[in-house]
């Protein structure tokens, strides 16, 4: 492990976080393990979708959570450092300029284009829901009901990024009014989540409220946030505390990568206290995560050196990634699905997971540079 060169001092005005798009990256990438694998059982085709690794789904989406929680703080953070306020009608124009193009492209493709397509080629797919039975939710950012209501379909994914645009929204206006006491307001999400997860748990027995109050994870983005808030207000270098001394981040690293291997593998005492009560053990995998994000982006010895050109570039695209991988796994699920029941099962992965991999980062590459640096640049003016 290669330490990490990166040094910071001033921790109110840091512009680039170092290495976060390597992990932006590889958890885009636990995604579209997951949905391979688990697509892959559904079509008969030999699988791991057994093994924690390739069920890492939820726990990507977790991890991008907290990294939007501690990112937009530290951004708000510095902002009012800086003008002493918060332009809430700013924030808002680059949050739409940076998610809105491509999740409406995506979701025209998977209500209008993707439908017509299936008709005129004649494929033998039926899709579990029409435009006018889910525009409602889709504009309204509310991808999720459509999963609940209408079952898994082709823009399944999409339902994290409604959970980000709902937080979004609600965060700037919180953020400013809360002035000087944002640490009380990220910890009252934390309690206020935890409460209605305990009430869902224990009293609401209602399938609709369980759903919502799992999905909208506002717990893991303040987690998120109250990093970014330590981060900071500290004003003295994070290396001299002992959580982050090498011997610890060897630990703590251990840890995190056992438990994304391993997770749903292993049933005893220990292990399901830490990892497997309800409520309690989502909080720690928060701040596990959490953990990692300071650990890579500010902490100057860091044992985790992720500054690769090549993982960099990948993390640039990991939203395209995130978006078009079901398409990719749809594309080779339908042409190549006879001839992948029949090879040996590493064959078999190897060929499947080369297509899908090319053909996610053509389509997400391909949209970042003819799609979204349109908007990304319009949003770069605002600053």
């Amino acid at each position: 492990m290669k330490t990490n060169i990166q040094t910071i001092s001033d921790y109110k005005n840091i512009t680039r976080f170092q290495g976060l798009n390597s992990l932006r990256f590889i958890a885009a990438f636990l995604v579209v393990m997951h949905h391979s694998e688990t697509i892959r059982n559904k079509n008969g085709i030999a699988n791991f979708e057994w093994l924690g690794l390739f069920r890492n789904g939820g726990n990507a989406v977790t991890f991008f959570f907290v990294l939007s929680g501690f990112l937009i703080t530290y951004l708000l953070l510095r902002e009012r450092g800086k003008s002493g306020t918060i332009k809430i009608k700013k924030f808002y124009l680059k949050r739409i300029l940076r998610i809105w193009p491509l999740y409406f492209l995506l979701v025209l493709i998977g209500t209008i284009l993707l439908p017509l397509a299936f008709s005129i080629l004649n494929v033998n797919y039926e899709m579990p829901y029409t435009l006018g039975q889910t525009w409602f939710y889709f504009l309204f950012f509310l991808p999720g009901l459509v999963t609940f209501f209408f079952g898994h379909h082709f823009l399944e994914p999409l339902w994290s990024i409604g959970v980000e645009e709902v937080f979004y929204l609600l965060w700037a206006p919180l953020f400013k009014i809360s002035k000087n006491k944002i640490l009380i307001l990220l910890i009252s999400v934390i309690l206020v989540k935890i409460f209605l997860n305990l009430l869902g748990f224990l009293v609401i027995h209602n399938e609709l409220f369980n759903y919502i109050i799992t999905t909208f994870k506002f717990e893991a983005m303040a987690i998120g946030g109250i990093g970014a808030y330590y981060v900071y207000t500290r004003g003295e270098s994070i290396d001299q505390l002992f959580i982050f001394k090498v011997s610890v981040q060897i630990i703590m690293l251990l840890t995190i990568i056992f438990y994304l291997t391993f997770h749903p593998n292993i049933d005893n005492t220990y292990w399901n206290t830490i990892f497997k009560t309800p409520i309690l053990s989502s909080l720690i995998i928060d701040f596990l995560f959490l953990y990692l994000i300071i650990c890579v982006s500010v902490v100057n010895k860091s044992i985790i050196n992720l500054k690769s050109k090549t993982l960099s570039f990948l993390g640039e695209i990991s939203y395209g990634i995130y978006m078009y991988h079901m398409l990719a796994i749809f594309i080779a699920i339908f042409f190549l699905k006879k001839y992948l029941i029949q090879m040996s099962s590493p064959c078999s992965h190897l060929v499947y997971y080369s297509v899908i991999t090319i053909l996610t980062i053509i389509m997400s590459t391909l949209s970042k540079y003819l799609f979204e640096n349109y908007f990304l640049n319009l949003k770069s003016r605002l600053d």
